[in-house]
């Protein structure tokens, strides 16, 4: 059996408005725009990269309903090089708020958790 080799891992998340989750992955969480999305001359996705990380998030159409319920029992982790101290700190300068505060894992790494505009919960982790 062929066992599964991936090098990297991109994520799609469908978000309920499509500026307001632009403005916090750039202004609060530090993610740089790739490319943006158009159809039929408005934006309807956003690609973002941050290192190695990318991330496309999707402007809901309510197709499923605007009342459901995003990011529930989902959590991305991201893996820096840099302080996670220093990221959290410049996360909470921006106007983000964390989830949990940098803390020491029994397994030897240093994670805090946040979570974007519509309750996805990313943990930032050494």
């Amino acid at each position: 059996m062929t066992l599964l080799n991936g090098r990297s891992l991109s994520n799609s998340l469908t978000v309920k408005d499509l500026a307001a989750s632009l403005a916090w992955y750039t202004d609060v969480a530090g993610f740089a725009v790739d490319q943006k999305h158009e159809r039929e001359g408005k934006l309807v996705a956003v690609s973002l990269k941050a290192g190695d990380v990318r991330i496309l998030i999707n402007q809901d159409n309510g197709a499923k309903g605007w009342d459901r319920v995003k990011g529930e029992g989902f959590s991305m982790m991201i893996t820096v090089d840099q302080s996670v101290d220093e990221i959290a700190n410049r996360i909470k300068a921006a106007g983000g708020t964390l989830d949990s505060e940098p803390a020491d894992m029994p397994w030897g790494k240093r994670v805090f958790r946040v979570l974007d505009p519509d309750g996805f919960r990313i943990a930032i982790s050494s």
